[in-house]
């Protein structure tokens, strides 16, 4: 790029890009894109699970049918078909939902956005579990709140903790994934999630409830949202995602929230892109109403539940004697901590020398990282691919 001689340099970026720093996961899945790497890295899923057949299809028949609406621009809120079958899907599970409870958005990631663009201001404190999604963290730090870690353990927050921490702190808002969290595959139990609902109705904050692995269940029994108990219902914004199943590249999610929240979202996502993409809309919708959603999951969970297994088979011969790991019951991830002393940071650098990745788990805290930790994802590979892979790394890690 050339400079004109005598010229004054163009105003500095806002502060707020200097001051939030890039994904160190998307940096990594850039240096293990060589194919004859076996990446444990990204959370990405299977893509010969996809069921190209049946999107292609449906994307076929709306333009078949009707192009020159789904070529058009449409509404913010999103389609009212895909808005009534997420509402349907909702209600069946025992959240009552009415289409106009909810948002499409740009997949979830979008509606975690807009919902920080339209509650928090500099300064706000934001309370997450640590250590917590790392795309929340830079959108939490977009807006100039201060995000401040709730004390876990195996099973999810600390209840009491969180109390002290909101009576303390006075938050605005909780984030949470009660789910087959990322980045460590933990589980809220239903006690917790009755308790932190309880939590926010005694003290008056928000919550936002991320819930993109909820359908990635391989066993044990499904728990309620928190979304659902009475205490939190009119303070609690669900966020789901179509990316982890039916396709990632379509970029739709969905946004459930209290009637003036809501309202709020709209009016952001009027700002930051006027709508969602009406022809990826409008396929999803036919994709659900002419396919079975749940015969195409159960396929997805049955695959990963086997490439989960594979991988917790293989990890006491692939880590160092005195790591620990964690099994969970369903979504993507494995989360380890090698022995004291290791640096999973460090030692990935060796470990892409022997075509072989993963994440380190140092990122992922809001406060105080362990940087003997690291996140695994099992979805991408077979249980073969999977078993090379550990072989590869375990004389990285040796």
């Amino acid at each position: 790029m050339t400079t004109i001689a005598g010229a004054a340099a163009p105003p500095r970026l806002a502060a707020r890009v200097r001051e939030v720093a890039a994904s160190p996961v998307r940096e990594i899945l850039a240096l293990t894109a060589r194919p004859e790497v076996i990446s444990f890295a990204g959370g990405l899923p299977a893509p010969e699970l996809f069921d190209a057949a049946g999107i292609r299809a449906a994307y076929d028949r709306v333009l078949a049918e009707r192009a020159g609406t789904v070529l058009q621009y449409s509404t913010t809120e999103g389609d009212p078909a895909l808005r009534a079958a997420v509402a349907g899907r909702l209600t069946g599970r025992g959240l009552p939902t009415g289409a106009d409870d909810l948002l499409v958005t740009g997949g979830s990631q979008q509606g975690l956005a807009l919902l920080a663009t339209a509650l928090l201001e500099p300064g706000d404190v934001v309370l997450v579990e640590n250590p917590t999604y790392l795309a929340a963290l830079q959108c939490f730090g977009f807006t100039g709140a201060r995000v401040v870690p709730v004390p876990t353990d195996e099973h999810g927050i600390l209840p009491d903790a969180l109390e002290d921490l909101v009576l303390r702190e006075r938050p605005k808002l909780l984030y949470v994934i009660p789910d087959f969290q990322n980045p460590t595959g933990r589980t809220l139990s239903a006690r917790r999630r009755a308790a932190v609902a309880a939590v926010a109705g005694r003290h008056g904050l928000w919550i936002a409830e991320d819930d993109p692995y909820g359908e990635l269940r391989f066993e044990g029994d499904r728990l309620p949202w928190i979304a659902s108990h009475e205490a939190a219902a009119d303070r609690t914004v669900l966020l789901g995602s179509f990316s982890k199943v039916m396709a990632p590249g379509m970029r739709l999610g969905w946004l459930r929230a209290p009637a003036a929240l809501l309202r709020a979202c709209v009016i952001a996502k009027q700002a930051a892109d006027l709508h969602t993409s009406t022809v990826d809309q409008a396929a999803a919708a036919r994709y659900l109403a002419d396919n079975d959603l749940d015969a195409h999951l159960a396929r997805v969970r049955t695959a990963y539940r086997a490439r989960r297994d594979a991988l917790l088979a293989g990890l006491p011969a692939a880590l160092p004697a005195g790591s620990t790991w964690n099994r969970p019951e369903g979504g993507m991830f494995v989360w380890v901590r090698l022995p004291a002393g290791r640096d999973a940071t460090e030692l990935l650098r060796v470990a892409i020398s022997y075509d072989v990745a993963y994440v380190p788990g140092a990122p992922f805290h809001a406060a105080a990282p362990d940087p003997a930790t690291l996140r695994m994802s099992f979805t991408t590979h077979t249980p073969e691919e999977i078993a090379e892979g550990l072989r590869r790394l375990a004389p990285a890690l040796a």
